[in-house]
């Protein structure tokens, strides 16, 4: 009764503020959830938990005997999971214990039983039958609520040609000339209680998910659902020729229960029950999803929007850009605004001016189009240019003094920067720019950005590990000194924020510490630089739609970006490199070049592949994407020229060298030194 009605909030969070501190209680909860059973014909136990996780249906007796537990479970224990760090999650040495299970391995196992009723509950919602096409409608005064039918379709689309509406999704309707059955009160509560405890088991599962991807306590691939079903070629097959949605579902979502009339629309397509269910997992449970599967949703969602953006009656080129070598990012900021180029969707030519005023030869075929964007990216990233920081990991963050520079202006530039980053996953692009964790999850969080605690380790570790100093000290914390401020420096000058108001006059105390704590770690990694972010994703959103990049979490969108670390499958690059200017897959020195590849250990391949393509990680679904594809071209017989490269075309010049050794000689001293790079 407390989870569902809102007349009865206060009493709701003070039950929860006894039961969630109470570890022994939510190891009690979870062992008689996953010990309620029936008994079947034969005398058989058959946990429910099991049954639902096969998306079985229940009888109202059974049905009442588990969900509100697993609904409370779900809320206590995510509850006392915002309260712990890192380390006392993973009985670190030096910290108390604290969790409520006696290993992580205990904490696994309920998360994939979890993540199994999830997907059961998806099932027992959408059945496999025909999907009726029907009206919303208002049931009752007393039930001041809508529902679906028997399949309890309840979803929402985003546009696919309004990414920045991605980021509040709009309501659809299904029609039909029938109207809705009569539905009695028990049923629609029934109803309810599931979209209730779908909610607060996918907030549980995704809290412990991110748990496990900031520091690995799962098996590896634990987290793909068990059934071959998801992991099918018909699993990932584009969604019907009608479907031009994408949608983020709200299955789960409270609003959904009252939605407002004026809201929906009838003019979105009709999807069958396998796509609902397919949505319905992939905008509330990616990661049971394997991340190939995904890149290649990601990819098909890309490519049909790119059918409307960059059609093919439209020719091979798009908009001329001209561009001075010498001022890339400053006339790329000028030209690629949103007020001279509103849509960066579409096909983009390069021309580029040299240092003398003159145009540099060559017609951009898409070649130089790339190159001018890795050269765009190296620029508008780079520390140096004072829109972002480094970490002490060295990795990429928003620089909240970035307006000491760049002065009025400085929002414009994070805009213009998050559409750059979006054209390059847009082109799938990649690019070797890596961004400090916590950068990329307030990117793909659902809450305006804003971060917990949790993440700040990736930001500022040294802060971190005093903020959890003081949370564990068991002397006097007025002994520290410490007022609710913060200190920082402008151009050599101490400034001071306050955390709360008056913050300067009041002391931290062993009763107020914890306010202290989540004050100053949301101070660094959501107040100090909110406007940066927001202005980012903003830019990005304009050119992808974020909530397909929500299919990845922050350690997959930066493979998204950049590639993944992993060897360099030489068979894979050879079957799909091209030959130019006399030389053919069976010449004598492709030949040695092959072998002498071979040879390479793994650090000189990515030296070759950087040499070549600018970027030394592979693509993610093979040597087959990269485009232009990989080409060895016959640069003369001139045994004392370097190899050289032109990387706009992804192309090696390999001159015709006599013998393997010398060919591996230069070809080592190119890649190693960059000696003889060219750009053409």
């Amino acid at each position: 009764m407390l989870q569902y009605d809102r007349k009865l909030i206060v009493h709701k969070f003070r039950l929860l503020n006894v039961l969630s501190f109470n570890p022994y209680f939510i190891e009690r909860v979870w062992l008689l959830i996953s010990s309620i059973h029936f008994k079947s014909v034969l005398n058989e136990k058959t946990y429910l938990l099991q049954w639902i996780a096969r998306g079985s249906n229940l009888v109202g007796e059974d049905f009442r005997r588990i969900i509100p537990l697993v609904s409370t479970l779900s809320i206590i224990f995510n509850y006392y999971l915002l309260t712990i760090s890192d380390a006392e999650f993973h009985g670190k040495r030096g910290t108390k214990k604290v969790m409520p299970f006696n290993n992580l391995q205990a904490v696994s196992q309920l998360a994939l039983a979890l993540r199994d009723f999830c997907l059961g509950v998806i099932e027992l919602s959408h059945p496999e039958s025909r999907t009726l096409m029907i009206n919303y409608n208002r049931l009752s005064h007393n039930m001041a609520t809508r529902v679906l039918s028997s399949t309890a379709l309840k979803s929402r689309f985003t546009a696919l040609t309004s990414p920045t509406a991605a980021l509040t999704s709009q309501a659809a309707a299904l029609t039909s000339s029938s109207p809705i059955p009569s539905y009695s009160e028990r049923s629609i509560m029934r109803q309810r209680e599931l979209l209730y405890v779908f909610k607060d088991a996918v907030k549980l599962l995704k809290q412990l998910y991110e748990r496990d991807c900031r520091e690995s306590y799962c098996p590896a691939g634990s987290w793909l659902a068990s059934s071959n079903l998801y992991h099918s070629e018909k699993f990932i097959q584009p969604l019907s020729s009608t479907a031009s949605v994408f949608v983020g579902c709200a299955f789960g979502t409270l609003s959904i229960l009252n939605s407002d009339e004026a809201s929906l629309s009838v003019d979105q397509p009709i999807l069958s029950t396998s796509e609902v269910r397919k949505l319905i997992i992939l905008s509330e449970l990616p990661f049971v999803i394997s991340f190939q599967d995904r890149v290649k949703i990601f990819h098909d969602l890309v490519r049909r929007d790119k059918m409307e953006n960059q059609p093919d009656h439209a020719g091979l080129y798009g908009n001329t850009i001209i561009i001075r070598r010498n001022y890339i990012y400053e006339d790329a900021f000028e030209k690629l605004s949103p007020e001279n180029e509103p849509n960066l969707k579409g096909r983009l030519q390069i021309k580029l001016i040299n240092a003398a005023g003159l145009d540099e030869a060559g017609v951009d075929g898409g070649g130089l189009f790339r190159e001018f964007m890795s050269e765009l990216v190296k620029t508008g990233f780079d520390p140096n240019l004072g829109f972002f920081k480094m970490t002490p990991d060295k990795l990429l963050y928003p620089n909240f003094q970035s307006n000491l520079i760049w002065k009025d202006d400085y929002l414009k530039h994070y805009f213009f920067l998050g559409r750059v980053l979006g054209k390059v996953i847009y082109e799938n692009m990649l690019i070797e720019v890596p961004f400090a964790s916590f950068f990329l999850a307030k990117l793909l969080s659902r809450h305006k950005g804003l971060l917990d605690m949790h993440y700040l380790a990736s930001l500022d570790p040294e802060l971190h590990r005093n903020l959890l100093f003081i949370k564990d000290y068991e002397g006097d914390v007025l002994d520290m000194q410490l007022d609710f401020t913060v200190n920082y420096e402008v151009l050599g000058q101490l400034k001071v924020d306050e955390l709360k108001p008056n913050g300067r006059n009041i002391q931290v105390t062993n009763s107020n510490r914890y306010e202290y704590m989540y004050l100053m770690a949301d101070y660094k990694l959501n107040r100090q630089i909110r406007q940066h972010c927001s202005a980012f994703r903003a830019g990005l959103a304009d050119v992808l739609n974020i909530s397909w990049l929500r299919m990845f979490d922050h350690n997959e969108l930066q493979i998204l970006i950049s590639g993944a670390n992993v060897p360099i499958d030489v068979d894979d690059l050879r079957r799909n490199c091209n030959y130019s200017g006399g030389y053919t897959v069976g010449h004598p020195v492709i030949q040695m070049f092959w072998q002498v590849v071979e040879d390479f250990d793994d650090s000189q391949r990515q030296q070759l592949l950087k040499f070549v393509t600018s970027c030394s990680r592979p693509p993610l679904m093979g040597f087959k994407e990269l485009y232009p594809p990989f080409c060895i071209h016959h640069a003369g017989t001139d045994l004392d020229r370097l190899p050289t490269s032109s990387t706009c075309m992804n192309l090696l010049k390999l001159p015709e060298f006599k013998d393997k050794g010398s060919l591996k000689q230069k070809l080592l001293y190119a890649i190693e030194s960059g000696a003889g790079f060219e750009l053409s």
